[in-house]
């Protein structure tokens, strides 16, 4: 008998044990999906690595683009993933080699279903060998025979089946796609915290015809023809001041209660740049890092940096933690003034700078001179995913300044 107690309280332990074991991910890569409009699947891979007890770091990819993660807090079976930077996260159950959950955005209310299953590197699976080779310059319309169509420019990459590249249109791009064309058809897809995207077409050697779905909220179709000569309207020429207004004039808080505007003696006689953005906005982070860069590169105290954050946070102080936070792990030394909070509605934004003729795009930047002077505005951000023409706009940029500079 005493025998049979002992027997069974060793099985009631080992059991605790188990129990008591904590459940550890799978290292190496992963491949998640996030489910959008029309039950499609969004795709994207990362690579999961153990840093320590009950701690990760994920490496996420699009394309030519690494994201570095670093936030990852587990709990049992439970853990949260935050993305750097955005305020999006993901949250969910996991075992070894599977995690089941939510992708959370908090201030926008937008939830999608998201799943993760270990050991899987193919993005989208192939259907057979390729048609066609999409590589080169592409005109895009996007909701066709709608009075609320837009342009675009797609940029492809292809070698073999697998495909990289991305949309640009007027106002910014739409950074790094990645996916692949298989017999008549081409799938690609980005994920980065904020924005998912996914994009399906058929496809022949002159013509794409497909839709396009921004997580669960949005889908358009587009429409596109081989062109390797097309161009999208000048993004200098779209926002502008208005008739008898040349300068610039705001006054907004930084995040430590102080008011700041133009006229502030630490800007006299220096060339300013004033960079429109939020801390939501996937252009204005590749913004930026630029500006960052640039700064770091060409430091000089005849130049100055201001931008004016327009932010989805219902209060201010969420948007102060946004923006503290994007400063902090960017390394961001110029001030992020809160222009606005609990929308980032263009023509509330507009009103906010009523010399401007409206803001169609976060980001937008304004350069102006040493005498106050607004010379000009760039409307939108061509990222690096776009490659050419974020050599030129770094080209153009640097050039600019420096001619300002000397006068």
């Amino acid at each position: 008998m005493k025998q049979i107690i002992f027997i069974f309280f060793l099985f009631i332990l080992c059991n605790n044990c188990r129990d008591s074991e904590a459940v550890v991910l799978a290292e190496g890569i992963w491949l998640a999906e996030l489910e959008v409009d029309d039950d499609q699947s969004l795709p994207f891979n990362f690579s999961l690595k153990s840093t320590g007890s009950e701690t990760y770091a994920i490496e996420l990819y699009n394309a030519d683009e690494t994201i570095f993660i670093d936030e990852i807090k587990v709990k049992k079976d439970s853990v949260i993933i935050r993305l750097p930077v955005f305020e999006g996260y993901l949250a969910g159950k996991f075992t070894a080699k599977e995690i089941e959950g939510k992708f959370i955005k908090e201030n926008e209310e937008k939830v999608l279903p998201f799943r993760a299953v270990y050991g899987i590197k193919d993005r989208f699976k192939s259907d057979g060998i390729p048609n066609t080779n999409i590589s080169g310059d592409w005109e895009v319309e996007f909701r066709p025979e709608n009075e609320e169509s837009y342009m675009a420019k797609g940029i492809f990459r292809q070698v073999d089946d697998k495909v990289s590249g991305t949309f640009r249109t007027s106002t910014g791009d739409y950074r790094f796609l990645e996916g692949i064309n298989s017999v008549d058809s081409v799938k690609f897809s980005t994920f980065d915290g904020t924005r998912a995207y996914l994009f399906k077409a058929k496809t022949t050697d002159t013509s794409m015809v497909g839709v396009f779905y921004s997580g669960n909220d949005s889908k358009e179709l587009f429409v596109a023809k081989r062109n390797e000569n097309y161009e999208l309207p000048n993004s200098e020429t779209l926002t502008y001041m208005k008739k008898g207004h040349d300068k610039l004039s705001f006054s907004f808080p930084d995040s430590e209660g102080n008011w700041v505007s133009l006229s502030d003696p630490v800007f006299k006689d220096k060339v300013i740049i004033v960079q429109i953005m939020g801390t939501w906005c996937p252009n204005c982070l590749d913004e930026t890092k630029f500006l960052v860069d640039y700064l770091q590169k060409n430091s000089n105290e005849e130049i100055a940096v201001i931008a004016l954050a327009f932010e989805y946070a219902k209060t201010k102080e969420a948007a102060f933690k946004s923006i503290i936070r994007l400063k902090d792990r960017i390394g961001v030394e110029y001030p992020i003034l809160l222009a606005q909070y609990g929308g980032i509605d263009k023509e509330m934004a507009q009103k906010k700078l009523p010399m401007l003729n409206h803001v169609f795009s976060f980001p937008t930047t304004i350069i102006i001179d040493k005498r106050g002077d607004v010379q000009k505005i760039y409307t939108g951000f061509n990222g690096p995913a776009t490659g050419s023409n974020y050599d030129s706009f770094k080209k153009d940029f640097h050039n600019f300044i420096l001619q300002l500079l000397e006068v």
